[in-house]
């Protein structure tokens, strides 16, 4: 759950008395010295998180991701983050219709996420501290900043400090259990998961998993759903297709563009805490050859390349090994289409039984 509250900060201890010939900005060339900030709590993804900033404009994309939001607590110490958000003046680079791709740099304990010379990210993880640099053009673009460079710097902490496995997937569960929806993009995983919401499936995350592999325990950030207009074909609900259709849409950088649907805003439910995984399934584009059988088990021989291939970078997280030999143990099927959404949903539930 986020609140905010005010805390006033004391810079450096130095002369502010204006000198001939020095600027303030030479004084303060690192603006250490700042003046009072707004406070915004969050409770995420088994850490606790402190974002500060004087721009209120970033503090409400804050608000935006994660007010509202059920705490997931892991069987370890919950660490604490420290995440500052500092909007600056002037513009960036951006010369297109959209802001350039981060490009991820590390060295000296330090990991960074840069757009350009005024929106970039740098964290410690270690020491649970960020620095999220905005220039004020950019607020022109609230989906890239809260995604690429908000969520960028709390997702990679997390992961880092936890020892998480990051996986590009989403999950859906019950009664405490999950499953892992995991296939490559257009392969159905946000609609799999959206008719999962809506027959009462618990909802935990849509794009981005993160999984314990000790205790194979799921937890993610269940803020918004991203939904293309030809899913709402097999929406039935008044109230459920207004909710998808009035959300503002979104562009991706690969072109696709999705409605993003305030899942606290929806009639669902959300999983409370996290979800301890039963299995994987990978999410078919191809239609299955009889409709009655949509899953089928993957030959056990097959399972460690297909998850490699679906997740490059999580492969090359320190907890992999344990995952993938856990998920295997516990069984990975393909999920090939049905006739209706509601027949993949059945499917599921038969993992989930």
């Amino acid at each position: 759950m986020c609140y905010h509250g005010r805390r006033n900060f004391q810079g450096a201890t130095m002369a502010t008395t204006s000198l001939p010939g020095i600027s303030e900005s030479s004084l303060d060339p690192f603006q250490e010295r700042v003046g009072e900030r707004d406070v915004v709590l969050a409770s995420l993804m088994g850490g606790d998180f402190r974002f500060e900033s004087d721009s209120p404009e970033l503090l409400q994309l804050v608000r935006m991701a994660y007010a509202g939001l059920p705490a997931h607590r892991l069987p370890v110490s919950a660490p604490e983050f420290h995440i500052e958000l500092r909007l600056v003046p002037g513009r960036s680079m951006t010369t297109t219709g959209e802001p350039p791709a981060v490009r991820a740099q590390s060295g000296a304990g330090l990991l960074c996420g840069v757009m350009d010379e005024r929106n970039y990210v740098v964290m410690s993880p270690e020491q649970g501290r960020a620095l999220v640099v905005v220039s004020r053009d950019m607020l022109a673009f609230p989906y890239h900043l809260r995604y690429e460079l908000i969520e960028f710097a709390v997702f990679t902490m997390a992961t880092c400090r936890l020892g998480l496995v990051p996986l590009h997937g989403a999950c859906v569960g019950r009664h405490g259990r999950g499953l892992v929806l995991l296939g490559a993009s257009g392969s159905g995983k946000s609609t799999l998961a959206l008719h999962s919401l809506l027959h009462g499936l618990d909802f935990l995350a849509e794009d981005a998993v993160f999984v314990e592999p000790q205790s194979m325990l799921a937890t993610g950030v269940a803020n918004f759903l991203h939904v293309k207009d030809d899913a709402l074909g097999f929406v039935s609900g008044d109230s459920a297709r207004s909710w998808i259709r009035d959300a503002p849409v979104i562009r991706r950088r690969s072109g696709v563009v999705k409605h993003e649907a305030d899942l606290r805003r929806a009639p669902i439910s959300m999983s409370s805490g996290p979800l301890e995984l039963v299995g994987a399934v990978f999410v078919s584009a191809r239609k299955a050859d009889d409709p009655q059988h949509l899953l089928q088990a993957l030959p056990l021989e097959t399972v460690a390349g297909r998850l490699i291939n679906d997740q490059p970078y999580a492969s090359g997280q320190p907890g992999w090994s344990t995952f993938q030999q856990t998920i295997t143990r516990l069984g990975v099927h393909e999920l090939r289409r049905g006739v209706h959404p509601q027949a993949s949903v059945d499917a599921l539930l038969t993992l989930l039984a």
